[in-house]
């Protein structure tokens, strides 16, 4: 039958260590002993005792010490310590308090009553534990909830919400700090006939795979992002247009060189076009504007043929379509 609980006694006195631990055994206690305050603290660190019983009195260390170390360590600092005092000294019982104890037991003691210290401070501990799981659970799902609040679920990349957050966070900062700032805008080529040639579902699913090369394109520092419909946008820290050239170009050929799983078999190549824009760039104070550079950019490619790469002259904000 396996024990209660693992009681670490530490206690000096071999003849009231014998008493309390044939006391606690007969209760169904696993019991370890320490003689000294060094020996305990070794053996709360290896054995994880789930209660401590602590005699105030030690040869080496003063009992409050022992209960100070044990409840500043991260690792310790849960389990219940019960300490052991001389009936009647109530400054003894006030010091504890202060360093973390969380009973006092007078000597001398009843069964019952040890009983009694031992089970409450057992149940503590189970509370405790409990409350932490649980507040470990609603952490989770509280990161998962902003996870969602941020996430494209079609594709997994961060969504426009996140995306407009994080442009202005970089930009700000690329001002203040005379830093570069690469905008790239993507956008699928005709993709209306292909959600009209063979449905939705094909559609959705290259996007995502879209989605996947444009991320392995492209730093762990860059953010990446479906802008919405068939369109995605890269946030490029401390990178000047001429730079960001590098990836948009690979993933031009990577896209077009694509077998893409939906369209397997229907002699169908996907390509996107890319519109660039970013900092220095003095008719660039916000990022609105910044936005509609790499816009204009984008539609300038598009014009030029598709399945390429446009970089924005700075002034011309509004592509035609966005005219009034």
């Amino acid at each position: 039958m396996a024990a209660k609980a693992k009681i670490l006694l530490i206690e000096d006195s071999a003849a009231q260590s014998k008493q309390i631990k044939e006391m606690l055994e007969k209760s169904g206690y696993q019991v370890l002993i320490a003689e000294n305050g060094v020996t305990g603290l070794k053996m709360v660190a290896s054995e994880n005792p789930d209660v401590v019983i602590l005699d105030i009195v030690l040869p080496d260390i003063n009992g409050h010490e022992v209960c100070r170390w044990i409840k500043v360590r991260d690792e310790t600092k849960g389990i219940p310590i019960i300490m052991l005092t001389v009936k009647g000294k109530l400054s003894e019982k006030v010091s504890g308090l202060h360093i973390g104890a969380d009973d006092y037991l007078p000597k001398p003691f009843k069964e019952s009553e040890l009983n009694a210290r031992i089970y409450a401070s057992l149940r503590t501990r189970e509370f405790q534990e409990e409350l932490k799981k649980k507040n470990e659970q609603l952490e989770k799902l509280l990161k998962k909830v902003e996870l969602m609040a941020i996430t494209d679920s079609g594709t997994g990349l961060f969504n426009r919400r996140r995306f407009e957050g994080v442009l202005r966070r970089d930009f700000v900062r690329a001002l203040r700090y005379k830093e570069p700032l690469s905008l790239i805008m993507i956008d699928v080529d005709h993709f209306k006939s292909i959600n009209d040639l063979f449905g939705h579902q094909v559609g959705d699913e290259v996007l995502a795979e879209v989605a996947k090369i444009i991320q392995k394109q492209f730093r762990e520092a860059d953010m990446v992002a479906r802008y919405g419909g068939e369109e995605f946008v890269v946030v490029m820290p401390k990178c000047p247009v001429q730079d960001a050239t590098i990836p948009a170009g690979r993933l031009l050929k990577e896209i077009a060189d694509h077998a893409f799983n939906g369209l397997k078999g229907k002699k169908r190549k996907v390509t996107v076009s890319v519109g660039i824009a970013g900092l220095p760039d003095p008719d660039l104070d916000t990022e609105e504007k910044l936005i509609r550079c790499a816009d204009t950019a984008l539609y300038d490619a598009k014009e030029k043929g598709r399945n390429r790469i446009a970089i924005s002259k700075g002034k011309d904000l509004t592509p035609p379509f966005l005219e009034p």
